[in-house]
């Protein structure tokens, strides 16, 4: 394993030839109005980079392509391109059919400014397109030189069994990411059957949604106001486990001496299977609050308290 210049141990991405820093820095709120504008995007990117952060996610849909422009925009005048492993997707919009994949990777790229894409991920499954041709066609894309890696995004584990045992049967490459909605308070999307596969196979996973749209930084409490876009989503895990998760989370935290949001992401990135988790900053205030969970490690005794109370 790689260290960073801050010392962070970086962690392997599955089987694939890629190390990344312990927190991959989400872009979904890059472009976005009332977001994060072009300007606040690079002030992020910039401290990312400079602790040693070398993963980003977007998508073709956030900002309608906007966040992949100011991404591409950022590598290019900072010529950092090869110390950046860029994922991004397709699937939402269009879907999944080989024509509206090829069609929207060679937008990414271009929006991007870049030859390859690192990680390419199927955002979404498709059921209306023939499984078989949705592998075939992202082997194809390896097989040309434009993707180096796959994933997928919101597959069940039954699809990606399913997507996995085509791949082997035609020789084909495979999806060896995968994108699962997984944190403190939505845990059995993943536990289970896709962990069990993602360890079996030694597939990378990096969870979104990795605070909880915010209620896992702990602002979200009886008697606060938060404004914030993401607030109603947010506020419906205040309930009696979503207290009792805050509780767990400000013991760990007092002991840590770290924040409730630097807590939950370690917890996050220590269980089975995970590479790193995703999450989003939209000031550079917000991204020097998760940077301290790259190096944070909890006791067994502290992630026994988190698994509990979030049972």
């Amino acid at each position: 394993m790689d260290r960073t210049a801050a010392g962070v141990q970086r962690r392997r991405m599955g089987k694939t030839r890629f190390e990344v820093y312990p927190l991959c820095l989400g872009g979904n709120v890059f472009g976005r109005e009332g977001r994060t504008d072009e300007a606040a995007a690079w002030e992020i990117l910039d401290r990312f980079f400079e602790a040693g952060g070398n993963c980003i996610d977007t998508a073709d849909i956030y900002a309608d392509g906007a966040s992949e422009e100011i991404i591409g925009k950022w590598m290019a005048a900072r010529h950092n391109r090869e110390d950046i492993v860029i994922a991004t997707k397709v699937g939402f919009h269009g879907g999944l059919s080989p024509e509206n994949i090829r069609q929207a990777l060679e937008g990414s790229l271009r929006r991007l400014g870049v030859d390859s894409i690192d990680l390419y991920y199927a955002h979404t499954d498709d059921k209306s397109v023939p499984l078989v041709d949705v592998v075939r066609t992202f082997d194809a894309l390896v097989q040309e030189g434009m993707v180096a890696v796959l994933g997928a995004s919101n597959y069940s584990v039954e699809r990606l069994d399913q997507a996995l045992m085509l791949a082997r049967s035609e020789g084909l490459h495979e999806f060896q990411v995968i994108q699962p909605h997984y944190n403190l308070v939505h845990r059995t999307e993943y536990e289970g059957l896709l962990a069990d596969l993602a360890v079996r196979e030694e597939i990378a996973v990096f969870p979104y949604y990795g605070l909880a749209s915010g209620f896992l930084t702990g602002k979200y409490r009886k008697g606060a106001t938060v404004e914030s876009t993401r607030a109603g989503t947010a506020w419906k895990y205040l309930d009696s486990r979503g207290e009792r998760i805050l509780a767990a989370l400000d013991r760990v935290a007092e002991e840590q001496h770290a924040t409730v949001a630097q807590v939950a992401l370690a917890w996050l990135a220590a269980m089975p299977g995970i590479t790193a988790p995703i999450a989003s900053a939209r000031t550079l205030g917000q991204l020097e609050e998760l940077l301290p969970m790259a190096d944070l490690v909890l006791s067994q005794e502290e992630m026994a308290l988190l698994s509990a109370a979030s049972s």
